[in-house]
């Protein structure tokens, strides 16, 4: 609930009013915006090899995000002994979606692509709700008059499949795509395990082209503070996150579940250590599929993970100035 809300007598609980993400101003003129985030959903699916679904994520997410809409005081972490999400300093709007043009993936992403540089153009930092993880490509596509990024990706699979039957932008190219880009000056792809859709010559090709690939059980073993390492210190971070990166015991909402995944504090120790390393320049959240998420608990999971990392990340950049 915003302050002016709270303030005018309404109490605003979480099941109460339109779903925007974490109740924040909806913003439907693209030419305004006027924030620090800017949240686009991107409910597009087409790129997916087995379940479908990831359509209706971006809508999950913001209907879970409600529960986390911190009312007047932000959110006080007393771990961290910090109020994230301050309405005071912060300002954070929904832009809501993209627009998805059924059967046609190049229009479809040149819409995404769209939002994206409108929240770019604006100096906001785009927060991208898919879809599948092919929403990736349009989404760094966008980042091409920018300074070099690199990329960070927690996920289950390599997805860095180069061509199969003549796909090259379905939810196995993104990875290949963006390592492409002169812009993109490495990555880092964190939590890849188990059997891939990725063949060997795809991890060879990966590590060829600038990445850094660990499994869960290798950042375990490591240690968060040794991964955060690994990643080069200061650079401009886009951050991918693919639901499935976590275990499907606490994340079943998704097409291509992979047992092993990540629990939540280890991602979000992650991407908090991350968010002191560097600024993080642009996020996206990708294959939440709610039809298979029967208590919801998915969709909360990409929302809190969200609200986290969006206040760390404005937190960091508080502190440094």
């Amino acid at each position: 609930m915003s302050a002016h809300n709270y303030e005018s007598g309404r109490l605003n609980l979480p099941f109460v009013g339109i779903c925007t993400f974490g109740k924040y101003p909806y913003v439907e003129d693209w030419d305004a915006i006027d924030a620090d985030v800017a949240v686009l959903g991107a409910p597009f699916d087409f790129g997916c090899q087995w379940r479908s679904g990831a359509r209706m994520g971006p809508r999950a997410i913001r209907e879970a995000s409600t529960l986390f809409s911190f009312g007047h005081a932000g959110a006080y972490d007393h771990e961290d002994d910090v109020t994230y999400l301050d309405p005071s300093k912060v300002r954070i709007v929904d832009i809501g979606d993209a627009d998805i043009v059924h059967t046609d993936t190049t229009k479809s992403h040149a819409n995404i692509e769209h939002g994206v540089r409108k929240i770019l153009k604006a100096g906001a930092l785009p927060v991208v709700l898919g879809g599948d993880h092919s929403i990736n490509v349009p989404c760094i596509d966008a980042f091409d008059d920018q300074e070099p990024i690199h990329l960070v990706q927690i996920d289950a699979h390599l997805d860095f499949v180069d061509e199969r039957h003549g796909v090259r932008y379905g939810h196995g190219n993104p990875m290949r795509r963006a390592a492409e880009k002169s812009y993109v000056t490495g990555l880092s792809q964190i939590g890849i395990r188990n059997v891939s859709s990725t063949a060997r010559d795809g991890y060879v090709d990966a590590r060829n082209m600038g990445s850094d690939i660990q499994s869960v059980r290798q950042v375990r073993k490591m240690g968060v503070e040794a991964m955060l390492e690994r990643v080069p210190e200061g650079a401009r971070y886009y951050v991918t996150v693919d639901i499935d990166a976590f275990d499907p015991s606490i994340a079943p909402g998704t097409g291509t579940p992979s047992h092993g995944g990540f629990l939540y504090y280890e991602v979000l120790e992650l991407l908090a250590g991350l968010a002191r390393r560097g600024p993080i320049v642009g996020v996206d959240l990708v294959e939440v599929a709610p039809d298979y998420d029967r208590t919801g608990s998915t969709s909360i999971l990409a929302a809190q993970l969200l609200m986290n990392v969006i206040g760390r990340v404005l937190h960091a950049k508080d502190q440094t100035g």
